[in-house]
C-alpha cells in the first residue's frame, strides 16, 4: 500500500463482505471503501428467510439488517446495490462492474471477493418450470409468502421441497405452518445428511408429527408441468403433485468470473492462505465461495455458514489495514443448529463419515441425559453423540437432538474442540448448575467420564449397526427390567436384569459357551454396571453404546421382538 488513501473494493455484501467493510472503516477512517452487491439488498438476514415465509417474522423490513443509506451515514461506506462484477484484471488491479447505468472500471488497492454461493440446479427434466423456486434472497422469500397469502384460485396448497438439509427443513416447516401439504424429498438415506442416523431419526419422526411427508433415500427424477400444477416424479415411481417446488439441494461457489481471471480454485471454490489471500496480489476472498481446511480432518471443503464468514471478513480487514498484528483465520469446526417442531438438532466438528474419509480412528459415545436435574419438573431427555480419537480421547465432533438444552451442550463441545480438549478435560469443566438449568454432572461432564472410561479400558463399547454379525458370534445379554424387555428386545437376547446378574453368572457362562458377551440396557448405564461385573468375572464383555434408545433409532422398531 502507498501513503495515499487506500481504496478497498469488496465484491459481495451480506456476511463476509459487510463484516470486512465495517471492520476496515473502524480501523482506517481515511480509506475509500466500496461494496458492490449484485442483488437489491446488502446486509440482510438470509438465515431468517424461512421464518419470514412461515410468518414468524412478520415484517419483511426486519430482514434488512442495514441499508446503503444507513451504512453511508454510520460508516461512510459506498455501498452500491445492483452492481455486478463481470471481470477482474489483476495486472492493472481493476474490476469491471455492470450497474444500472452501464459498465465501468474500478481500480483497487485491495480487493475482497465475497461472492457467496448459488443454488445447485441438478439436470432434472422440467426443473425450468415457473413453479420451481429457491430461498436464497429477500425477494425469493417475499414472493413465496405473497403467493401463499394470495388466496382464491392462486393460493398455494401443495409444496414439494427437494433437499432435506438445514434450509430445506426450515422451509418445509415454514410452508407447513402456512397450511400447505408438504412433501420433503432427500436423496441421502436420512434427513439432515451431516447428522448421524441415530440423531436424524428423531428429526424425521418430528417432521412426520408436523404433517410433513418425508421421502428419504430416493431421487427426484423429473418435473412434469401441467396446466394447474406440477408433478414431481420420484425414482421409485411415486408422483407428488405440487403448486410450488422449492429447490434446496445444496449450493456451489459463485466464482466463475474470478476463476477466469486467474484466481486459483479447486472444485470451483477459491483457495486462500491463512490470512485469506488468494494467489493474486492484494486479492483476498472469504465466505461461502472459499475452500476451507476442516479443523478436525484436514479435508478441504467450502463451509457455507454465517459465523465463519463474518469472522473471516473481519480478519481479512485486519490484515489489509494492519498486517503486522493480524491473526490468521481459524479453520472452521462447522457448528450448526436447526429447530424442527419441538426439537432442536445441532452438530459440531466431524461426523463418522468424515472421520472415516480422513482415516482417523475414533470411538463414538452415545448418551441420553436430561437437560436439567431429573427430579425438577420439565426434565426431558436428549440424545448426545460425541466422537473421540482412539487412544488419547481428543474430542473430534459432537451431535445432539432434544427438546431443550441442545444448544448449550453443543456450544460447550464446540469450544472444547477449538481448545483441543480430550474427554478427560470435559470431566473437569466447571459448568453452571442449578436444578432448573442443569445437573451436578452436566451431560458434557458425563460424556467426558464415559470417554475416559473408554480410553483407559474401563469400558468397552459395541454398536447397534454391528448387530447383524454380532448376533452370530456373541451372546446378547439384555439387563433391563422384565417390562422393558417385553416391550421390545433384540431377537435371541438372554434376559437377566442387572440386579440379578451377580447371582446368575453361571447361567450367563452356560449360554455364552465361550463366546463374547455383549450387554445392553435402556441407555447404557446399567449395561456398563453389568459390563464391569462380567469383565471382572472373566468374560469378554462390552456394553451397547447408547443402549436400546440408540438401537431403536439405528435399527428401527421392526428389528425388535415383542
Amino acid at each position: 500500500m502507498t501513503d495515499r488513501a487506500r481504496r478497498i473494493v469488496i465484491i459481495g455484501g451480506v456476511a463476509a463482505g459487510m463484516s470486512a467493510a465495517a471492520r476496515a472503516r473502524r480501523l482506517d477512517e481515511s480509506a475509500e471503501i466500496i461494496v458492490l452487491e449484485r442483488g437489491a439488498h446488502v446486509s440482510f438476514a438470509n438465515c431468517g428467510l424461512p421464518y419470514y415465509v412461515g410468518g414468524e417474522i412478520e415484517d419483511r423490513d426486519s430482514l434488512l439488517v442495514q441499508t446503503p443509506a444507513k451504512l453511508r451515514a454510520a460508516l461512510d461506506l459506498d455501498v452500491r446495490a445492483h452492481h455486478e462484477a463481470i471481470a477482474l484484471d489483476a495486472a492493472t488491479k481493476t474490476v469491471t462492474v455492470r450497474g444500472p447505468e452501464g459498465e465501468e472500471q474500478l481500480s483497487y488497492d485491495a480487493l475482497i471477493l465475497a461472492p457467496g454461493a448459488v443454488a445447485v440446479r441438478p439436470p432434472l427434466p422440467g426443473l425450468d418450470s415457473p413453479r420451481v423456486t429457491t430461498l436464497r434472497t429477500v425477494d425469493d422469500a417475499v414472493l413465496l409468502r405473497e403467493r401463499i397469502e394470495a388466496g382464491g384460485d392462486a393460493a398455494l396448497r401443495r409444496a414439494v421441497v427437494l433437499g432435506a438439509g438445514f434450509i430445506g427443513l426450515e422451509a418445509a416447516e415454514a410452508l407447513r405452518q402456512q397450511g400447505l401439504e408438504v412433501d420433503l424429498v432427500e436423496l441421502a438415506p436420512h434427513v439432515l445428511p451431516p447428522l448421524e442416523s441415530e440423531i436424524a431419526a428423531p428429526v424425521a419422526a418430528e417432521l412426520e408429527r408436523l404433517g410433513i411427508t418425508v421421502h428419504a433415500g430416493v431421487a427426484a427424477q423429473s418435473v412434469e408441468r401441467h396446466e394447474g400444477h406440477d408433478t414431481v416424479v420420484l425414482a421409485d415411481g411415486r408422483r407428488l403433485d405440487a403448486d410450488v417446488i422449492l429447490l434446496s439441494v445444496g449450493v456451489r461457489p459463485d466464482t466463475a468470473v474470478f476463476e477466469a481471471a486467474g484466481v486459483a480454485c479447486e472444485r470451483g471454490a477459491m483457495l486462500v492462505d491463512e490470512h485469506g489471500r488468494t494467489n493474486l496480489p492484494d486479492v483476498y476472498a472469504a465466505g461461502d465461495a472459499v475452500l476451507s481446511v476442516d479443523a478436525i480432518t484436514g479435508l478441504r471443503r467450502p463451509v457455507a455458514l454465517a459465523g465463519p464468514a463474518n469472522r473471516a471478513g473481519r480478519q481479512i480487514a485486519d490484515h489489509i489495514i494492519r498486517p503486522e498484528t493480524a491473526r490468521p483465520l481459524p479453520a472452521p469446526v462447522g457448528t450448526a443448529i436447526v429447530r424442527v417442531g419441538d426439537l432442536t438438532a445441532a452438530l459440531t466438528g466431524a461426523n463418522r463419515a468424515a472421520l472415516r474419509e480422513a482415516g482417523i480412528e475414533a470411538d463414538t459415545l452415545h448418551l441420553h441425559p436430561t437437560q436439567h436435574a431429573g427430579y425438577f419438573p420439565g426434565a426431558s431427555q436428549m440424545a448426545l453423540v460425541v466422537h473421540i480419537r482412539r487412544g488419547d480421547g481428543l474430542v473430534l465432533g459432537a451431535q445432539a437432538v432434544g427438546r431443550e438444552g441442545v444448544d448449550k451442550r453443543i456450544d460447550v463441545l464446540a469450544t472444547a474442540i477449538r481448545a483441543g480438549f480430550t474427554a478427560a478435560d470435559l470431566i473437569d469443566l466447571d459448568l453452571a448448575y442449578s436444578p432448573v438449568y442443569g445437573s451436578a454432572k452436566d451431560p458434557v461432564n458425563l460424556a467426558g467420564m464415559v470417554g475416559t472410561n473408554v480410553v483407559d479400558g474401563t469400558l468397552a463399547l459395541w454398536y447397534a449397526e454391528d448387530w447383524e454379525h454380532l448376533r452370530e458370534e456373541s451372546l446378547i445379554l439384555d439387563v433391563r427390567s422384565a417390562a422393558e424387555f417385553d416391550a421390545g428386545h433384540l431377537p435371541g437376547a438372554l434376559h437377566i436384569p442387572h440386579t440379578e446378574l451377580r447371582d446368575r453368572l453361571d447361567e450367563v457362562r452356560t449360554a455364552a459357551a465361550g463366546r463374547p458377551v455383549r450387554a445392553l440396557c435402556g441407555s447404557g448405564v446399567r449395561s456398563h454396571i453389568a459390563h464391569r461385573l462380567l469383565t471382572q468375572s472373566g468374560f469378554d464383555s462390552a456394553s451397547l453404546s447408547g443402549g436400546m434408545l440408540t438401537a431403536r433409532a439405528v435399527l428401527g422398531d421392526d428389528a425388535l421382538v415383542r
